[in-house]
Parts: C-alpha cells; sequence; structure tokens
C-alpha cells in the first residue's frame, strides 16, 4: 500500500465547500447567485473521503506544524520556528525503517532551508523554487511594487518573490501547479511501486496572494480599481480600505481555486494511473489566516497572536483506497500529532514510543466517536526563566520582541473554546461553540466553573508535556485578575506620518517610515513623537512594531 500526504499551506475551512460553512464576509461588488468560494475538485475528494469536522492545529505556525506531523508530537510547549533536532525520530526515516520509499515534493521555500532538517530520511526530494522566501532569482529586473509599502509585509520578501516569478507565461508556472505537475510525473514513473510515502507540501494559497486574473475574475469586485495588496501586513487592520480589505479576501480566493483545480488534476492522474486503488489520500493544511475577522490581518503574534478558530480549525481529509470512511463526517477531535499513528497504522508499522498523537482509524471506521476530550494550540515564544528555551528558537522564531513574555494558548472542547493569553497578556475568552461558532460573544464572566475546569486542563496539559516550570507558571497565573503589562514605555521615540485619509503611522526606526514614503502618501518629513503623545492624539494610530501594526492602545 501507498500513502499520499498533501498539505496546502494557509487553506482555511470556511473555504472548502464541503464544509458548508457559513460565508465569513460578503463579496462586494458580486451577485447573489456567485457560490462564496469554488472547490469542486477538492469536494468531490470529500465525498471519497472521512471528512474530518473538528480538526485543529496543535503547534502555530508553518514549521512547527510540519515538526508535529513529522514527529507525532506536539512542539510548541518547548520550541519553536527552528530546525528539526538530531533526536527526532520523523515520519520519512521510520517509513524508510519499515522497508517503505518517501519520497517529499514541495515548494515550501523552508523545507529547503539552511540547515532545517525537513528533507531528513527521504530516499529522495523534489524542491520547486521560486517562493517569496526563496533566494533564488538575482537577475538585474525591476520589480514595482503592487501596492504602497507601508501596507506590504517584507517589502524586500515582495520584490524578490516579483524577480522569482518574472518569467511566468500561463497558470502551469505558479508553483502549486509546479510541484503537482512534477507529483504527476513522479507518480507516472513509480505507478507500478506499492510501498511509497509521497509527501506533497504546497506553499498555496499562503500569501502573497497572487492567482491568475481568470480565478480573481470570480471573486473580485468588477468595479476595484485599487491596489493589489498581495502581502499585506499583520496585525490590526486598518491600515487596508474595505474596498482593499475586499480585494484582499478576493485574491485569497482565487488562490484557493487555483490549488484545488490542480488538486483535481493530480485525482484524476491517479485515478489513471490506478493508484487510487492502493493508495491512502490525506489532504489537510497547517493553519487558516485571518482577514479582519477579531479585528486582526494575517498571523498577528505576541498579545494580537490570539488563536481563535479561523485560525485553529482548519480541513482534513482521509480517502482510503477501499472506501473505508467515504462519506463519513467525523466530530471527534484531532490534531496534526495524530497524522503520523495514522499513517503507520495503515502501513501495518510500528508506532515509535516517542509518538503521543492516536491514530485517527477508530474514528473512521466508526468504533468510536472521541479520541480525546480536547485540542490544544499554541505558538512557542522565549519567555524568562525558560531552561528549555535556545538562541535557535529565538532567532527563527517571528513571536520574539513584543511576544517575549509567551504567546496566547487555545484549549478546544466539542462545545467550549477557552484562550488564555500568559500573565499579564491581557484577558482571557471563552467561547460557545455550539451558540456562537463565530465566537463573537465572549461568556467568561458567565461561566466560572466551565473556565476554572477548562483552565486546569490547560495546566495539566502543560505540565504533562514537561513544559519548562517558568513557561507553566505564566499560564497558571494568567487566571489572577493581573491586567495587562504594556507593551512599550510611554516615552518610546516613535516616527510619524499620515496617509491622505487621516490614518496615521508611527514606526520605531526613521528609516522605516521613510522608505514608506512613496507618491502615494503626501509629501511630508516623518514626525517624531513619542508613543504616550501619539496615543493621546488619536488611540486607534497604527504602530509598527517587530513585524505587525498595533493600534497606540495597544500597547500602553
Amino acid at each position: 500500500m501507498n500513502v499520499i500526504c498533501l498539505m496546502s499551506d494557509t487553506f482555511r475551512r470556511d473555504h472548502l465547500a464541503a464544509y458548508a460553512a457559513a460565508a465569513p464576509w460578503a463579496r462586494a461588488g458580486r451577485a447573489d447567485a456567485e457560490p462564496f468560494i469554488r472547490t469542486p475538485n477538492l469536494d468531490r475528494l470529500a465525498a471519497e473521503s472521512a471528512l474530518f469536522e473538528r480538526f485543529y492545529l496543535s503547534s502555530y505556525p508553518t514549521v512547527p506544524c510540519r515538526h508535529d506531523c513529522f514527529t507525532g508530537r506536539y512542539g510548541f510547549p518547548h520550541r519553536g520556528w527552528q530546525p528539526l533536532e538530531p533526536g527526532d525520530r520523523v515520519l520519512a526515516e521510520i517509513a524508510r525503517e519499515g522497508g517503505r520509499v518517501p519520497m517529499m515534493i514541495f515548494d515550501t521555500p523552508m523545507l529547503a532551508a539552511d540547515a532545517y532538517n525537513y528533507t531528513r530520511g527521504f530516499a529522495g526530494w523534489d524542491f520547486v523554487r521560486g517562493q517569496h522566501a526563496d533566494r533564488w532569482v538575482v537577475d538585474p529586473i525591476d520589480t514595482v511594487l503592487p501596492a504602497a509599502p507601508h501596507k506590504l509585509k517584507g517589502t524586500a520578501a515582495t520584490h524578490l518573490y516579483l524577480r522569482n516569478t518574472a518569467f511566468r507565461r500561463s497558470e502551469a508556472d505558479w508553483m502549486c501547479a509546479q510541484t503537482l505537475a512534477r507529483a504527476m510525473v513522479w507518480l507516472e514513473r513509480n505507478r507500478t511501486r506499492d510501498d511509497f510515502v509521497l509527501w506533497l507540501d504546497l506553499w498555496d494559497p499562503h500569501e502573497p496572494f497572487d492567482a491568475p486574473d481568470f480565478d480573481l475574475a470570480h471573486y473580485a469586485d468588477p468595479a476595484y480599481a485599487g491596489e493589489a495588496v498581495i502581502y499585506p501586513r499583520y496585525g490590526r487592520p486598518d491600515f487596508l480600505t474595505p474596498a482593499e480589505l475586499n480585494h484582499v479576501r478576493a485574491l485569497y480566493a482565487a488562490q484557493v481555486t487555483l490549488v484545488d483545480r490542480w488538486v483535481g488534476r493530480l485525482l484524476e492522474k491517479l485515478a489513471t494511473l490506478g493508484l487510487d486503488r492502493n493508495t491512502l489520500l490525506l489532504f489537510f493544511s497547517d493553519h487558516g489566516h485571518l482577514f479582519g475577522d477579531h479585528d486582526l490581518q494575517g498571523k498577528p503574534t505576541g498579545p494580537l497572536g490570539t488563536l481563535y478558530e479561523v485560525t485553529t480549525r482548519v480541513p482534513l481529509l482521509i480517502r482510503h483506497p477501499e472506501g473505508i470512511g467515504a462519506g463519513r463526517r467525523i466530530g471527534g477531535l484531532a490534531q496534526h500529532p495524530d497524522l503520523l499513528p495514522t499513517i503507520l497504522a495503515f502501513l501495518g508499522l510500528p508506532v515509535p514510543a516517542t509518538v503521543q498523537g492516536r491514530s485517527l482509524w477508530p474514528l473512521i471506521r466508526g468504533e468510536a466517536d472521541d479520541l480525546c476530550p480536547f485540542a490544544v494550540s499554541g505558538r512557542y515564544a522565549p519567555v524568562a526563566g525558560d531552561d528549555r528555551r535556545s538562541d535557535d528558537a529565538v532567532a527563527f522564531d517571528g513571536a520574539a520582541g513584543l511576544a517575549a513574555r509567551g504567546a496566547p494558548l487555545t484549549l478546544t472542547t466539542r462545545r467550549w473554546a477557552y484562550l488564555c493569553p500568559p500573565a499579564g497578556g491581557g484577558d482571557r475568552e471563552l467561547y460557545d461553540l455550539d451558540a456562537d461558532p463565530a465566537q463573537a460573544r465572549n461568556v467568561i464572566a458567565e461561566q466560572g466553573a466551565v473556565t476554572a475546569d477548562l483552565h486546569g486542563q490547560l495546566i495539566g496539559f502543560l505540565e504533562g508535556q514537561g513544559t519548562a516550570p517558568g513557561r507553566v507558571a505564566l499560564y497558571r497565573d494568567a487566571a489572577a485578575p493581573a491586567g495587562r503589562v504594556a507593551l512599550l514605555p510611554s516615552d518610546t521615540p516613535l516616527h510619524a506620518i499620515a496617509d491622505g485619509a487621516g490614518r496615521r503611522y508611527a514606526f520605531l526606526r526613521r528609516a522605516e517610515a521613510e522608505a514608506c514614503l512613496t507618491p502615494a502618501l503626501p509629501p511630508q518629513a516623518p514626525r517624531e513623537t513619542t508613543l504616550g503623545h501619539l496615543r493621546a492624539e488619536d488611540p486607534r494610530a497604527l504602530v509598527h512594531a517587530h513585524g505587525q501594526y498595533y493600534r497606540a492602545e495597544d500597547l500602553l
């Protein structure tokens, strides 16, 4: 038997039509009859698969999640965005020890990054070049940013992406298309095998949100004539006008549809080759993405990094070659560490004692309704007194800086979502997912007993993971009414600019402010001020600190 794992980064659950989720927003300028999202191929796969209704991320975001998938362990209590460690036992190595042939074809750039070790153990691997974090094309190509610099996260990365894709001529040149096209060629060459484990890793629909114009035409407002903010900054979304935000959402949806179409071609190839009859196929994502949901944009960190359902609850489809579980919608909780033991059980290979996940086959076969009472989702951030932190984790993890006191954690049951920041990190939140799936009403003040029980389960989970005592204490103490600690001193020097619509922006360094002064903004010199003065003038002024936008009132 063979296995194919197809991971599509940043794929929101409500953007896979088979889940029948409520549309999170209306599409401005579109007729009422226009479908919210088009995913006919994944819908067909869903009908042939066990569809997991409550699949939750464990470690967040991209690289920490791959750690959990490859090792079957929860990484976020101990490590962040960093390479695999020498002692980690990973899927590819376990498969090879069991006589299987592991292969990886991918365009997610971090998996091939220097010293990350994520190709370790694979018998072969093939890397499709060109994503925004891929140091590839250095040709002297003039690139023009598609939006004002103060709206884009990483202008250098955007320029690199534009250089990397400068020679693109058709949809077959998009990275997800290239990755799946190479996979189809590999499958054709290896169609007689009955022993491979193929890991396909797509960066799409991750930003930059840049899809073919014929896909965008299904979602964009035909009257829109503004900028294409293909790589929006993280944090508060105020830097986007309502029309720009609508267009960003359309850009993302278009990329989802592009991924769906190429997944359909892969499915057709599997059927043509007869590999659908002896191959287990898993389709899943690592996390979602915020597009103004909960007054947030992107994948913000620190005190803005609260993990809501939009981010934590992601698609998982598992198609068995004999149809086991086909059409079943599974309500039991599952997480990324569960994928490794599920794959090993299908292959008849022993599960290492180090694995913390559980095989999902009892749920798929209908032999059990639940395997665990809760799911825990988190992002590692260095904290004082953490005896298991490493300099590498601080260097790699985007949650350094203002997140140095730890990051919010989320514990989810079938009914409740409990969101717990570390002590001093703001207010805790509790949502009744049965009555309020959009998490619009925080009921923590009304549910003291429920909150206490869920808080105890969260602390028990951290302690059971061997989490450093200093880190556990931060979350244990979050239950005390200590309030929120200021993130920056009120006398922090800032360099402020303004746009033509009355919005104010401030930066920690003058050079950052000057880099945003383009013809799109009124002629001006950055104004020297302090955080305290800026907040008094305009509490909602945007302050760019450590890679994302805060409002001035968020920081004091």
